[in-house]
């Protein structure tokens, strides 16, 4: 596995995108609740101490070879004040960082692609947060470990599910090469979820996952515990409650409606002019650069499509889904969900246990505001009313709704050469968080 690629971040005071040289194209509508231009004097900014701060921030952290390039947006008050480019998409220094570079999300799918639906689907009454998941999802009723846990449980990482399944370990042999159950190189009627270039992975894999899912272990301690197998199930659940496909039913009720129009999986089956930023070159899975496919190998198994990774996005198409986020359920007019969801999914569910976790929203840690710099996540002055999630690539979002501002950092080609420490949490997301609350 070796790192590429820049790093994209956003770190914004209520709204997102902006630069000093002229906007980039937006579909942003014409009503009040949108995103805006504006020079940063107009929210009572200085443009000289923003582009020295930023710059700062960045040339360090290309400079520590922590990314090779970067993308910065600032908005304040629902203003675009900033936003700039910086060094290339890889280290060969071939291609500059654009405005307009489409993304892989990594985990921050969990929040833009699996939580809107399920959010709206709560809001309807097709779901119901402490009704035992295997009420939808039957497989889990003959599971005895699995029959009694709630939608809930599940979200807020307090099932006591496993972690993680490799799904790469059960395609491949010792010797690294497929099975040809599994995987062929090229497609026909049987193999039709494309992974790569030149891998297609059995249609019918996707039942292999669901019995894995469906076999393995919980933990009898219902604590704390990260996992994100259910958001593989998602999609198929959400094709069932609904008779649309996870991703025409997004596209319908949220990203097609808001004009989101590189929010997609599979960019490279589309017909995008935007550069897609790669994100590593692989050498045990695509043994090639993973570019314009998801990064994660079990969403890539699946076709490129899941609640778990596979998202694609601008910067400019994200932001405007993060704010209707932060405008609790609205954006240009439209109200995508009600109010009392989005807190409820906000908020932290199990403090009792010391789990700082919304429903598929991250939360601070309980006592961050208590912490060093060193130690906070994602930084002590954050307050106890913001979200956000992070994503493997090093993708992260977090608004705040108190003070009506939000942080993006989007490092792509996170993945490094040789296990290092993960020096861009001091070199970058925490000084861009920092700065971006002085200047709210």
């Amino acid at each position: 596995m070796k790192q590429l690629y820049s790093i994209f971040l956003i770190f914004a005071l209520n709204v997102m995108l902006a630069q000093e040289d002229g906007p980039i194209p937006l579909n942003l509508g014409e009503g009040e609740d949108v995103l805006t231009y504006a020079h940063p004097s107009e929210v009572g900014l200085d443009s000289t101490y923003i582009h020295s701060e930023v710059s700062k921030i960045i040339t360090n952290g290309i400079k520590k070879k922590a990314f090779p390039g970067a993308q910065i947006l600032v908005a304040k008050n629902g203003k675009i004040i900033f936003h700039q480019a910086y060094g290339y998409h890889t280290y060969d220094s071939i291609r500059a960082v654009a405005l307009n570079d489409i993304y892989d999300l990594a985990s921050v799918t969990k929040i833009t692609a699996a939580l809107p639906a399920l959010m709206k689907l709560v809001d309807e009454g097709v779901l119901n947060l402490d009704q035992a998941f295997s009420t939808y999802w039957k497989p889990w009723r003959k599971r005895k470990d699995k029959r009694d846990i709630t939608l809930r449980q599940i979200l807020a990482h307090q099932a006591g599910l496993e972690p993680y399944i490799v799904l790469l370990n059960t395609v491949r042999k010792k010797n690294g090469t497929f099975k040809k159950r599994f995987v062929r190189t090229k497609p026909n009627p049987r193999f039709r979820r494309r992974a790569y270039d030149n891998i297609y992975v059995k249609s019918r894999f996707i039942k292999k996952v669901h019995r894995l899912i469906d076999r393995s272990q919980v933990s009898d301690e219902k604590s704390y515990r990260y996992s994100g197998l259910a958001f593989l199930i998602f999609p198929d659940l959400i094709q069932q409650l609904t008779g649309q496909s996870f991703s025409e039913y997004l596209q319908s009720n949220f990203y097609g409606q808001i004009g989101l129009n590189t929010v997609n999986f599979n960019p490279k089956l589309k017909s995008y002019t935007n550069f897609i930023v790669p994100t590593e070159q692989d050498s045990t899975f695509r043994k090639a650069l993973t570019h314009a496919w998801v990064h994660d190998e079990n969403a890539a198994l699946l076709g490129g499509v899941s609640g778990n990774a596979g998202l694609f996005a601008s910067a400019t198409d994200l932001a405007q889904l993060i704010q209707m986020y932060l405008q609790y359920g609205v954006y240009n007019g439209k109200r995508y969900f009600s109010k009392a969801v989005v807190e409820e999914f906000t908020r932290v569910q199990f403090p009792e246990n010391d789990n700082r976790r919304g429903l598929g929203f991250d939360k601070p840690l309980l006592n961050n505001a208590e912490l060093a710099l060193s130690k906070a996540y994602p930084a002590p002055e954050v307050s106890p009313d913001s979200f956000g999630h992070s994503g493997f690539t090093g993708t992260f979002v977090w608004p705040i709704p108190k003070t009506n501002w939000y942080i993006f950092s989007f490092p792509t080609g996170y993945i490094p050469p040789v296990p290092i420490d993960r020096s861009t949490t001091s070199i970058f997301v925490r000084p861009c968080n920092r700065f971006s609350i002085k200047l709210g």
